[in-house]
């Protein structure tokens, strides 16, 4: 009870304008009562904004001359006594305006955060000093909005009035003596139903968002699908790959168990034959060193009588086994090795063909092409031409979006970029992803061209660096790597180019005067590296060509 009685001191011996306790009170003619030298301050601003009204902040009643101001003596005596009990009128300091707060534009001294800035009033007001916005039937219309800075922006600059009209003709907002001034005569409406206009266009926009949200989210559900379906397929073709490799190898290492054993086999088969016939020899080389043993002996006989008696016994030989056929081992293991050689060979052959099968496959994923111009507009790229790589005969305008065929040859510095011999102008951007542009063009004949840097000047129709569309005698051509392809077409003055540059899309619209697109025609290829956009005006002096501006 005793901190409620304080607060009840505090609000009623406070003074709305600065909140603290009252120095030198004064009372106003509508009984409220207020610091002399807060009030004076107030009347003060009210003359210095040009206004004569000399009211109470509080319940607005206004004066016709400015009060007398008399101190009001026993305001001033219980001022004192609260003071010598230690009561305080200021807030909490976290009702004070910090230096990113908007503080009060009625405080005086330490100012207060803002509740509600007043559109009408062009002042920021805190919970006190709002009060009469609420209560007083003159402030209902007033429109009260979150706190703001920027209030000043709601005066015209020239006529220090609200701005509560908006000029269509010159789209900016206005007061209403603008409206009878330098706006007079123009498209005007008041600032309320401008903003219901742009409300709608702003929600009709917000839906087109939103649409765009709801089919971003769908394609990236397909995505997610996509993705699921290639980790699907990943996880099992790499099953499957490592279980046939591993009963490969299972295979192989039987397959080399069971040779080696059927080599080693045939070997001691191998050995043991010829080992057999080597003793066999050894034993007729033994038996034949004795028999020649014997014969030196015999003819160094001196008894003739016995030479003759032993020659015939001693000269007779057993057959020799010298004429025995030694085969040589089969060729059986030079033909293993010749098979395991060859089955290496096909080995490495398929899984060659297997690294090449997996370097082909295309993995990439394709991206829903565009369906509407707004579709298309979404991937709007800006185009800006390259001034060094411009023929002298193409003067560059526009911000450099613009090309001009001249009689005479310009002055441009020579440059290893610059095409000398086709009247040719490349853009700057290197093109990447999935980008939308449009040439507008006034020429007899124009080629509308998406190469790559260095291209080079040769014929469109023979290079692989280049995708053209040329346009004359009503007729369109497309030319790439040596290939022409001819066909009719409307013609509009202005071409659409799409490019999904992961997705290998090009894709060429005729663009009507409504923006009504039609395909022309649709290239698929596989880009290497960026791609840059190209015009070249064929003939005709004062041709031109532009890259409009879409965003």
């Amino acid at each position: 009870m005793a901190q409620l009685g304080v607060q009840l001191y505090r609000e009623t011996f406070s003074c709305s304008i600065c909140l603290e306790l009252l120095k030198d009170p004064v009372t106003v003619p509508c009984g409220h009562s207020y610091c002399r030298g807060c009030i004076k301050t107030h009347w003060d601003a009210e003359e210095h904004n040009g206004l004569s009204t000399n009211s109470c902040p509080q319940c607005r009643q206004s004066f016709d001359s400015r009060p007398v101001l008399v101190k009001n003596t026993m305001l001033a005596d219980l001022v004192e006594q609260l003071k010598k009990t230690g009561v305080q009128a200021s807030p909490a300091d976290h009702c004070y305006a910090g230096p990113e707060d908007v503080a009060c534009d009625f405080c005086t001294g330490r100012k207060r955060k803002t509740l509600k800035s007043c559109l009408q009033c062009v002042a920021s007001y805190c919970e006190t000093h709002l009060q009469p916005h609420y209560g007083l039937p003159v402030f209902k219309k007033h429109k009260l909005v979150e706190p703001s800075k920027n209030l000043q922006e709601n005066l015209c600059p020239r006529h220090d009035e609200v701005m509560k009209m908006f000029c269509r003709t010159d789209q900016q907002s206005i007061c209403y003596l603008c409206s009878m001034d330098e706006h007079k005569g123009h498209d005007t409406v008041s600032a309320a139903a401008e903003r219901t206009e742009r409300q709608r266009e702003l929600e009709g926009s917000r839906l087109n968002i939103r649409q765009r949200i709801t089919d971003a989210e769908k394609d990236v559900k397909v995505l997610q699908q996509e993705v699921k379906a290639i980790d699907g397929s990943a996880d099992k073709a790499v099953e499957h790959s490592e279980k046939t490799f591993a009963q490969m190898i299972r295979l192989i290492q039987r397959t080399s168990s069971d040779v080696k054993q059927q080599l080693r086999d045939q070997q001691d088969t191998d050995v043991s034959r010829v080992r057999d016939l080597q003793e066999k020899l050894e034993q007729e080389i033994a038996e034949l060193k004795r028999r020649d043993a014997e014969l030196k002996t015999l003819a160094q006989h001196d008894d003739h009588n016995m030479f003759l008696q032993n020659y015939h016994s001693l000269s007779a030989l057993s057959e020799s086994t010298s004429s025995i056929d030694i085969e040589r081992p089969p060729r059986c293991n030079e033909n293993v090795t010749e098979a395991v050689s060859e089955a290496r060979e096909k080995l490495q052959d398929v899984l060659t063909k297997i690294s090449s099968t997996l370097s082909q496959v295309d993995v990439s994923l394709t991206h829903p092409e565009p369906r509407t111009r707004e579709d298309f507009l979404r991937y709007a790229r800006d185009i800006t031409l390259d001034p060094n790589t411009a023929h002298r005969l193409l003067y560059l305008s526009e911000g450099n979006r613009r090309a001009e065929r001249k009689r005479k040859a310009l002055a441009y510095p020579d440059h290893p970029d610059r095409f000398t011999k086709l009247q040719l102008v490349m853009s700057e951007q290197g093109l990447t992803g999935r980008c939308y542009w449009e040439v507008k063009w006034l020429a007899s004949a124009i080629q509308v061209t998406v190469a790559y840097k260095n291209v080079g000047e040769t014929l469109f129709a023979f290079t692989d660096k280049a995708w053209s569309l040329q346009f004359f005698e009503n007729r369109y051509q497309f030319f790439h790597n040596k290939v022409i392809t001819s066909f009719p077409g409307p013609q509009s003055n202005r071409i659409g180019v799409y490019l999904d540059h992961s997705a290998g899309v090009l894709a060429f619209y005729d663009v009507s005067e409504t923006l009504t697109m039609t395909l022309l025609h649709r290239a698929q290829a596989t880009f290497t590296e960026p791609l840059h956009a190209m015009v070249e005006l064929c003939w005709g002096i004062g041709g031109t060509a532009e890259f409009i501006k879409l965003k």
